[in-house]
């Protein structure tokens, strides 16, 4: 558990201006970076509002990370062990675990989510973390935390099921064919199937950053989302800031 809490508190800080990047992308309305790269829209930012613009939001992502994924290692250990039935090679054990995992470590996450949102955007309202927390309560209620928390299942489950599953095949493959390489290898099919699941996702994380930064409660539903991104962005506009996101869970792995 503590190494998942602190593994998850580096890497998400790590790459927090790529998630900043991301959001903005994605997010209606919020600057007009939309249609340019990664490295232009970085540029962008530093011109606009220095390096601070990169790293707002950083203080929730603190507070969140660190308990999810403790939460996350934690819940998926314990279910792989509890399921395996003595079998600890079985790829549904591995996959069901995993859905467990997310479906947890996303309830811890998803308030703290929120808020690194809210905030990561170039018009945000807030001053901080704090002040974003007691308008959002205030203003919308306790469930605007977790206005994203379906999307955000229905997008990480299947994805945590098969990245799992597929991990945990691979790494006994490669044990099995070169066990002194083994370790370096697993990390370079980790990365990239992680960063190949997060681009094919990419369109519910748009949804997700949507129903996150909404006030309330503006868009009445996940379709309702979905309609109004191809409106703004048009053809292929949900799967902005795909690249910023594939590189993020590349990474992540």
């Amino acid at each position: 558990m503590i190494a998942g809490f602190v593994a998850g508190m580096v890497e998400h800080m790590a790459m927090f201006p790529v998630d900043t990047i991301k959001t903005r992308m994605q997010a209606l309305g919020s600057c007009p970076i939309k249609s340019m790269g990664i490295r232009q829209a970085i540029q962008s930012i530093l011109n606009s509002e220095g390096p601070a613009g990169l790293y707002r939001g950083i203080g929730a992502m603190a507070l969140g990370a660190g308990p999810a994924h403790a939460v996350y290692f934690s819940v998926y250990e314990y279910c792989k062990k509890t399921f395996s039935g003595g079998n600890p090679n079985n790829p549904v054990v591995h996959a069901v675990s995993g859905v467990f995992a997310t479906v947890a470590s996303d309830a811890v996450f998803t308030p703290m989510d929120v808020v690194k949102q809210r905030l990561q955007l170039g018009n945000s309202p807030y001053r901080g973390v704090l002040d974003c927390v007691r308008r959002v309560l205030r203003e919308e209620g306790i469930k605007a935390f977790y206005a994203s928390y379906k999307t955000t299942v229905i997008m990480n489950a299947p994805y945590t099921a098969v990245h799992f599953a597929s991990y945990e095949a691979v790494k006994r493959g490669l044990m099995e064919v070169s066990p002194k390489s083994a370790s370096d290898e697993r990390l370079v099919v980790h990365a990239t199937a992680g960063a190949l699941a997060a681009v094919v996702t990419t369109p519910l994380d748009a949804v997700k950053t949507q129903l996150q930064c909404q006030v309330n409660f503006e868009y009445p539903s996940l379709c309702d989302v979905v309609v109004l991104i191809d409106d703004e962005f048009g053809p292929g506009g949900d799967f902005n800031g795909g690249g910023g996101r594939g590189g993020f869970n590349g990474l992540w792995f």
